[in-house]
């Protein structure tokens, strides 16, 4: 085997190592032959792309695979290309390091994601060609967390919901409920401030509950598939008859969740705050307002989102020290190819479908 190793890798540059819109990712492809080998080209690829993929059966006879693909990046540097008259490149027998740098584009890009429905990957690949024999590929993974979008609508505005119930089976009068939070978008850590306003007007008890939960879309083909998960669910003590009672609560989001994905028009992520009251042989009162979780590298200061809850100090450690590598040539990359630019893809229209 004359190839014996192909590999691609990077360097972190934080000690996550997660990378956002803008930054630029410096690495190598390692190339190691057992002899003089001549190659055609050995070309880097940095992708963002993402897919969705499901099925859904109709009966006992019909089956149908809904999917759908959207790219946001898919950029080529030829590293070695038509060096020599006949388009060919030699190497010498050892290890070879050719390094590369890619900046990711700057534009609306979303953060990694992965389901069994669908993804957002985010990753760096080498092809390497050789005349009359199959092309070795490598590739390389890298998490990528969008920035913050500032620009969401409400995302800084006081969030309110209300709610009336007339009790008309074992009991009678009315219930109502009040919610209010300070914002619709929090950072991850970030605590969040929770006021609920419950008058019971009725002969019954009712118990308020508290339900943080994600729902998942995925689009393809006009229809949706819709994942709900809930994240946390707290009780409050039960609200006894003719009585009157505020109460505030504060939830940390938590830091592992990951952050809203708004901008792809095949995957959404969004949060939901659920706020209802729990009655026994009635249907409950409930409420639900729209929580935006944005990552915590964000760039933003406490000043000016206003945090209130902090970040976990508790972080792994990542080496960005590049492994020392073979007293070996280095060859210098030559650069060649155009950035790909895609359009704004917008979101279709979409039906659900039956879960």
């Amino acid at each position: 085997m004359t190839v014996k190793q192909f590999s691609i890798e990077y360097d972190a540059i934080n000690s996550k190592n997660t990378f956002t819109t803008g930054d630029t990712i410096n690495g190598r492809i390692v190339v190691e032959v057992s002899k003089q080998t001549t190659i055609q080209s050995l070309i880097f690829i940095a992708q963002g792309k993402a897919r969705v993929c499901w099925h859904e059966h109709y009966g006992q006879d019909h089956h149908h695979v809904y999917w759908s693909d959207e790219t946001y990046y898919d950029i080529k540097q030829h590293i070695l290309r038509q060096a020599r008259q006949d388009g060919t490149e030699v190497i010498s027998k050892g290890r070879h390091v050719f390094p590369f740098s890619f900046r990711i584009p700057d534009r609306k890009i979303p953060s990694s994601f992965k389901t069994s429905i669908g993804k957002i990957v985010h990753k760096l690949k080498a092809e390497l060609k050789q005349s009359l024999k199959l092309t070795k590929k490598a590739k390389a993974h890298f998490t990528f967390v969008s920035q913050a979008d500032m620009n969401i609508p409400g995302l800084l505005e006081p969030q309110y919901g209300c709610k009336d119930k007339a009790i008309k089976v074992f009991g009678s009068g009315s219930v109502s409920v009040d919610v209010r939070t300070k914002k619709m978008g929090y950072m991850q850590g970030e605590a969040l401030h929770l006021s609920i306003e419950i008058r019971n007007h009725s002969t019954r008890s009712v118990k308020p509950k508290i339900i943080l939960y994600e729902k998942r879309s995925f689009f393809a083909q006009g229809h949706r598939k819709l994942q709900t998960n809930e994240i946390h669910k707290e009780k409050i003590e039960a609200i006894a008859s003719s009585s009157d009672e505020t109460v505030t609560k504060v939830l940390t989001v938590p830091t592992h969740l990951p952050p809203s994905i708004l901008s792809c028009s095949i995957i959404k992520l969004e949060y939901r705050l659920k706020i209802y009251l729990d009655i026994k042989c009635a249907s409950n009162p409930e409420i639900k307002l729209p929580i935006v979780v944005l990552p915590e590298d964000s760039g933003l200061t406490p000043a000016v989102f206003g945090v209130e809850a902090l970040r976990n100090p508790n972080q792994l450690t990542w080496s960005n020290t590049p492994q020392e590598e073979a007293s070996q040539p280095v060859y210098p990359p030559t650069y060649y190819g155009t950035h790909a630019l895609y359009p704004s893809v917008t979101e279709t229209d979409s039906s659900k479908t039956a879960l």
